[in-house]
């Protein structure tokens, strides 16, 4: 009782069609008597669910939206059949129905929250606070790809651009996106080229292949001085991507990912801490994502983050392939950063069968003979080298 009553309630009213439910990472398919889910821990918790046929095999796009569960706090939504959503009540009606659930009335209608799973939760998102999910989360609170059509008429025509943007061509409310405009999240902005007025020519490439001073400006300026508060949206981007199935988001995440990644001089001198921090969030967020059984099937994340979109040809790859080296090759590194960069690497090498090789006849370093990202390099002959060597 003591728990039921120091914890959060979900309760959703008048469900009276087949849907796909999720609280964090306890799944459901649920029926006309599932009224929510009890006994939620405080925190941060995202809610996403699909309404399906009646046959259960066509399914709508997932609607999700983050929420900060806090002690005696009942979370009431109600089912509009018309649209097949989750909307809010009038506060009359969700003041009476909370009343009823603290009274226990729904008690026998609520599902238990499965505390087994809450272990990995807190790793996915223990640095997302209220304040990150309301600074982020859109006007109305909802996460879907239904109110991205924008997005994904600009974006780069990836394989998972490609899943969710059929995902949207099929789905019911592609042609009714206008009314859901302004709908989008309020991620920060981060730029992919750095412009500085004033500064040209070698400075500049410098600043575009080191991110470092792009990183300090973007923690000043955006997120108030705060290592976790970047932290958080990359947490909110990645839950928002897997579980709400967000292209908006993957985008997010992949440009908070390249950022972090892009970063030569940070990790060692000025920001060894966020760096570990770092590589513990993303070592989660993928040990999650790509864990599958033993007969090689996923069983952690939804179906929509596969191996396919983390080939040897991606951003990812080049990105820790380059990282990787650098922590190695570092004079002076931070114990736990190298810990943990070493225990991500095997990660990424145990699942995805990645190779990073650090080691050639040119100069130390490793590139693939079609690695678009290597430099190019020109080898000279011995009477060409003598010259340029005494040049």
């Amino acid at each position: 009782m003591e728990l039921l009553f120091s914890s959060l309630t979900f309760l959703s009213t008048h469900l009276l069609a087949l849907i796909l439910s999720k609280v964090t990472l306890q799944m459901s398919s649920v029926g006309p008597a599932f009224k929510g889910i009890k006994m939620i821990p405080p925190g941060p918790h995202f809610v996403f669910y699909s309404s399906s046929s009646r046959d259960g095999k066509e399914y709508s796009p997932v609607i999700g939206f983050f929420m900060d569960a806090a002690p005696h706090l009942v979370y009431v939504r109600k089912w509009d059949q018309q649209n097949e959503r989750l909307v809010k009540m009038p506060e009359e009606e969700e003041e009476r129905y909370s009343q009823a659930v603290r009274s226990l009335e729904f008690d026998k209608y609520l599902g238990p929250y499965n505390l087994s799973h809450y272990g990995e939760w807190k790793r996915l998102s223990n640095f997302i606070t209220k304040d990150i999910i309301e600074r982020i989360e859109p006007i109305v609170g909802e996460i879907t790809v239904t109110c991205e059509s924008e997005t994904m008429k600009i974006a780069p025509r990836t394989t998972m651009e490609k899943a969710l943007d059929e995902q949207l061509r099929n789905s019911k409310c592609s042609t009714t996106v206008d009314k859901f405009q302004g709908r989008e999240c309020y991620y920060t902005s981060i730029p992919r080229v750095i412009k500085s007025r004033g500064i040209q020519g070698e400075a500049l490439t410098s600043l575009n292949l080191d991110k470092t001073q792009l990183l300090e400006s973007l923690l000043t300026k955006d997120y108030g001085g705060s290592e976790d508060a970047l932290l958080g949206e990359l947490q909110f981007a990645f839950i928002a991507f897997l579980m709400g199935q967000s292209l908006e988001a993957f985008l997010q995440w992949k440009s908070l990912v390249s950022l972090l990644f892009g970063c030569t001089e940070a990790p060692f001198y000025t920001r060894s801490q966020l760096f570990t921090k770092f590589i513990k969030v993303i070592y989660y967020q993928l040990k999650y994502g790509l864990r599958r059984d033993d007969n090689g099937r996923e069983t952690g994340g939804p179906s929509i983050l596969d191996d396919s979109w983390f080939t040897t040809d991606n951003f990812l790859h080049h990105l820790c392939k380059d990282f990787f080296a650098l922590v190695e090759d570092a004079s002076a590194v931070d114990g736990d950063l190298l810990s943990w960069t070493r225990k991500f690497k095997e990660l990424l090498e145990e699942s995805l069968g990645w190779q990073f090789q650090q080691k050639s006849v040119v100069d130390g370093l490793y590139f693939e003979e079609d690695d678009e990202y290597a430099p190019v390099v020109e080898m000279l002959d011995g009477t060409n080298y003598e010259e340029a060597s005494t040049a």
